[in-house]
């Protein structure tokens, strides 16, 4: 998959895929059907794995040649060391989660850094639903109330909170509108939030 590609695709991973390294060694956590990890794999030499728990994305990732896992994440990922790879991704996925503190903490244990992405709730449009008395469907928030497999909503200034109450340095953050970096009022205009964190370096200097 050429860059080109995966930007038509999905301009929100063309973003990301600059904040990840020439050649590192990647954990893409709700992979779905592989495509940020088969780019990452072809354009920018990395290596890594997937980790999937849906049987028909499962399949779409091995189509294209991913090592994946099928793996539920709720369950945490003890199957993988400290520090065992270089970025961890989990890309609208952790919206998804029950435990979202456990599973923050598990992804920043496995990884050196990590790239979270989630959909912003403070978004203008979710907000004006919210004034007409109904919950947010868009582009990032796709489904009706009754069938979303969101069982978490956050704001960006939800999200710096609870990495600070993690532990975790946030390296930066930005606020994406179709896949385009919003500097005014992102956490108004902003569809998406892309966080990039790490552990915080406690050593004495």
């Amino acid at each position: 998959m050429k860059y080109e590609d995966l930007n038509n695709l999905r301009p929100d991973l063309a973003f990301i895929t600059h904040w990840v390294k020439e050649g590192a060694h990647v954990l893409d956590v709700g992979c779905g059907d592989g495509a940020m990890l088969r780019y990452l794999e072809r354009g920018k030499r990395c290596t890594g794995y997937g980790v999937e728990i849906a049987d028909d994305k499962v399949l779409e990732s091995t189509r294209r040649g991913i090592n994946v896992i099928q793996h539920d994440m709720e369950q945490g990922l003890d199957l993988f060391g400290d520090d065992a790879f270089d970025m961890v991704l989990c890309l609208s996925s952790l919206q998804m989660m029950q435990h979202v503190e456990a599973r923050l903490r598990d992804i920043v244990r496995v990884g050196k850094e990590a790239i979270v992405s989630f959909p912003n709730f403070a978004y203008w449009p979710h907000r004006m639903a919210l004034l007409k008395g109904r919950m947010p469907v868009s582009r990032t928030l796709p489904y009706q109330w009754y069938d979303t497999p969101n069982v978490r909503y956050a704001t960006i200034h939800d999200f710096k909170d609870l990495a600070e109450k993690c532990g975790l340095e946030v390296l930066e953050y930005v606020a994406l509108a179709e896949g385009q970096v919003v500097s005014f009022l992102p956490n108004l205009r902003g569809s998406l939030a892309v966080f990039r964190l790490r552990k915080k370096d406690l050593g004495l200097t």
